[in-house]
């Protein structure tokens, strides 16, 4: 009978002793992460304010385009700007723009091109007011419209055909 009741003692404490089973609990589901995909630019038209004997002062419509499900503000743009394959002119630019989720903005920049330091064929086409190609490359600084996403730094190069006009005032 000891033997029976220490066998019987055992068997308890070893069912005491044994954890018991966990209720499997649900992971919470990770946060999606969301990620800013990068605005395009296009520069839309290049106008002539004034043309004087050698210099002429331009101005640049640049189209920003955001292709997120939310807004983005453009904070700062440096840029280099090329006519015909040929460097026209640079800069930087702090003014913010905002562009709306899955939308675009313009904003305009200004720049003056000396007819002495130019290649005759890219003079030839802004007096003809013809299409230029333009090549449009630089660093802009990007922030996502959206909390808990951080500013990021993204490269540009954009190539393309832009209408030269007489800016109508």
């Amino acid at each position: 009978m000891r033997k029976f009741l220490f066998f019987l003692l055992m068997v308890a404490l070893l069912c005491a002793c044994k954890s018991q089973p966990r209720i499997a609990e649900e992971e919470p589901e990770p946060e999606s992460v969301v990620e800013a995909l990068e605005p395009e630019f296009i520069i839309s038209s290049i106008n002539i304010i004034q043309a004087d004997l050698v210099n002429t002062q331009f101005e640049a419509v640049l189209k920003v385009s955001n292709p997120n499900e939310f807004g983005l503000i453009l904070s700062e743009l440096k840029y280099q700007l090329y006519g015909n394959n040929l460097f026209w002119a640079d800069g930087i630019r702090n003014e913010i723009l905002h562009i709306p989720a899955k939308s675009s903005s313009e904003t305009k920049f200004r720049f003056s091109m000396n007819f002495i330091n130019m290649n005759r064929r890219l003079l030839d086409d802004i007096i003809a007011m013809r299409r230029v190609r333009y090549r449009f490359s630089g660093e802009a600084e990007v922030q996502p419209d959206v909390p808990g996403l951080l500013p990021f730094v993204m490269n540009f190069d954009c190539t393309g055909l832009s209408d030269v006009r007489q800016r109508a005032d």
